[in-house]
């Protein structure tokens, strides 16, 4: 992911003429047009390949924080088997793919209008504007497909015979609950994504940028990728962890036999049942392997997916 942002070009025909505009509007409109869907085509297979790589540990994780005892995830590999933990993955990837590439859209597009607003045509963004374009990212894709995470949430901690797909689940949660019930949990996911995406995208470009600086290269490697990306998962998710435990929770009451009407009592209900530590943070030992592992994955197949994208058009360009 490029940090700088290019001006438009404006050509003058003489030094005390008018701008002329209208030969180079429709190309750079053209250009901005493939920019915007590189970015949503590689945001959306970077988070199909990560989410795939991780949806065993996804859905463990989920029913850690579901449950205030292991042996749900024991009952579920003797009852439905290891292959049982890739269920909801389909629902996962119905979400995910739209997620990721609106994510990844957005941020290149709030990166533009920060590094126009702040003055840094051309330059990396300082790390305030940083943080906003990532937080800005997260909570722009969160909002457009928040019911679509509150279904695979119930999908993976429910059995089989209970939800049969993504259609009867939206179905079943419509009737028995309300449509209201699609958006529980809201509040605690935005909250939540803010510090998440923001940290995220901020520790990947910041080290970025740390490496190119202090190594020479314009682009890191693969592996350097995949390692500055785990760093940003890490801290991303560690700080968000709390929040992300309430919104499972308000998303699986129905079904776990809760009712949580805030975030304030739902928090308060799982430290006074299960303790501030074991409560909150439930689980977070396994996101700590997940939450790099994705996170690596899915900024490096970002990156990479959008350099050969590049290439592929160049080369087509040049062949004209």
């Amino acid at each position: 992911m490029g940090n700088g942002v290019r001006e438009g070009r404006v050509d003058f025909k003489r030094q005390d003429a008018e701008p002329v505009t209208s030969t180079h509007l429709p190309s750079e409109d053209k250009q901005e047009k493939k920019k915007v869907l590189n970015s949503l085509m590689s945001g959306a297979l970077a988070g199909a390949v990560a989410k795939t790589a991780v949806a065993p540990l996804d859905r463990t994780k989920i029913m850690f924080q579901g449950e205030s005892s292991y042996r749900l995830i024991y009952r579920t590999y003797l009852n439905e088997g290891f292959w049982s933990l890739w269920r909801g993955n389909s629902a996962t990837m119905v979400r995910v793919i739209p997620y990721a590439a609106i994510q990844f859209c957005a941020h290149e597009e709030y990166k533009q209008l920060l590094g126009s607003y702040y003055g840094f045509q051309g330059k990396a963004l300082t790390p305030f504007p940083r943080f906003i374009a990532g937080s800005l990212a997260g909570t722009t894709a969160a909002m457009l497909t928040y019911p679509l995470d509150m279904v695979r949430a119930r999908m993976a901690v429910t059995p089989k015979e209970m939800y049969s797909n993504i259609v009867h689940v939206f179905i079943r949660i419509s009737r028995e609950e309300g449509l209201k019930t699609l958006y529980r949990g809201f509040t605690p996911t935005i909250l939540g994504v803010i510090p998440y995406a923001g940290l995220s995208f901020f520790t990947y470009e910041t080290l970025k940028k740390l490496h190119a600086d202090h190594s020479g290269k314009s682009q890191p490697s693969p592996p350097e990728r995949l390692l500055f990306g785990a760093c940003a998962g890490l801290i991303g998710q560690s700080a968000s962890y709390p929040l992300d435990v309430v919104r499972r929770r308000m998303q699986t009451a129905g079904v776990m036999g809760h009712t949580y009407s805030s975030i304030l009592l739902t928090m308060q209900e799982i430290i006074r049942e299960e303790g501030l530590i074991r409560g909150l943070y439930k689980g977070l030992s396994m996101n700590w392997v997940k939450g790099p592992i994705a996170v690596g994955i899915s900024f490096t197949t970002f990156d990479l997916t959008q350099i050969l994208l590049r290439k592929l058009q160049h080369s087509t360009n040049v062949e004209r």
